[in-house]
């Protein structure tokens, strides 16, 4: 069993309707699903490969290890007691923002414009899939967008974009630490460009854990919570998790196009040939989005539903 893959080029097509289809099935069944053909020029995918593996070899590499995880590691194989790590994640990882450029790792020569460059083709693809989700749950045209964008004007935008640069060294005890742990996203659209040499993304299906197959040059979509709460649970956001690898150095660059932490989130009315068998009745409450992330930083590890009922309700 494999993740759906899903040629993008053809949304505007003669098979426009069937591809249409296939999206709203994968994030009613899956929550995951890789795009091929999406736009973005496979040059500039190349430029970001090269550069952010550049850049772990030249500016992160070395401090890793001497980073907490390896300390921990190192600590629980001295006291040889057969347990794992629980509370850790074996990754490196740092995250560019708009408002961060500063702060951006500033000794790899081009990262920064190559980053810059590909966020906003990567936001603009985001945008589109926002759009495919308004189309297929019967929603007006930019209603998604416009509820993320709380306190929008003149098109400048309020929602959360970040991009989240990891790499998972090889480790040399995977039995006994996480790449990531397991864990649904908090916000709406993520778009991942993952490693297409080494595998160890899991995505949890009918209780199986399915790989992300590596496929060069896609993009992997997946849903987060709030697109599962907005779409009044007809699309469900995904477990997922990385696995610890004794070779390779894994590279992830997931993007994340998240509500205003202002923006008031809840179930829309979605139209009736597309509401969920059990009819209209509202399943989830509505709520800030900052609010959630409140629960949602406490609880990132554990059962999801237990955040809808803790988060305060408008």
């Amino acid at each position: 069993m494999a993740i759906p893959v899903i040629d993008f080029s053809k949304i505007n097509g003669e098979e426009r309707e069937k591809t249409l289809s296939e999206i709203a099935k994968a994030c009613e069944e899956w929550g995951f699903f890789q795009l091929v053909n999406h736009g973005i020029p496979l040059e500039l995918l190349n430029k970001v490969k090269k550069l952010a593996s550049d850049c772990y070899k030249t500016e992160r590499e070395e401090a890793f290890k001497t980073s907490t995880p390896v300390k921990l590691l190192n600590e629980l194989l001295e006291k040889n007691s057969g347990e794992k790590l629980e509370n850790v994640d074996w990754e490196d990882v740092f995250t560019l923002l708009d408002q961060n450029q500063n702060e951006w790792p500033s000794n790899t020569s081009g990262l920064k414009e190559t980053m810059v460059e590909y966020r906003e083709e990567v936001r603009k693809l985001a945008s589109k899939m926002m759009e495919v989700m308004d189309e297929n749950l019967g929603l007006t045209k930019g209603y998604i967008k416009k509820a993320f964008n709380e306190g929008m004007e003149d098109g400048e935008e309020t929602a959360f974009f970040g991009t989240k640069v990891s790499h998972y060294p090889p480790c040399p005890h995977p039995e006994l630490v996480s790449g990531l742990r397991a864990h649904t996203d908090a916000g709406g659209v993520v778009l991942l460009f993952q490693d297409d040499e080494y595998d160890g993304l899991q995505v949890l299906k009918d209780g199986e854990w399915i790989d992300v197959q590596p496929m060069p040059n896609a993009i992997v979509i997946n849903t987060g919570d709030q697109i599962e709460v907005l779409s009044n649970g007809r699309y469900k956001s995904a477990w997922h998790r990385v696995l610890a690898r004794e070779e390779g150095n894994r590279r992830s660059i997931a993007s994340f196009y998240n509500p205003s932490y202002k923006a008031a989130i809840g179930p829309a009315a979605v139209a009736a040939e597309v509401a969920t068998e059990e009819g209209s009745e509202k399943k989830y409450p509505k709520f800030v989005f900052g609010d959630y992330m409140d629960v949602y930083a406490n609880q990132k590890f554990m059962p999801k539903e237990p955040r809808f009922l803790a988060v305060k309700t408008l």
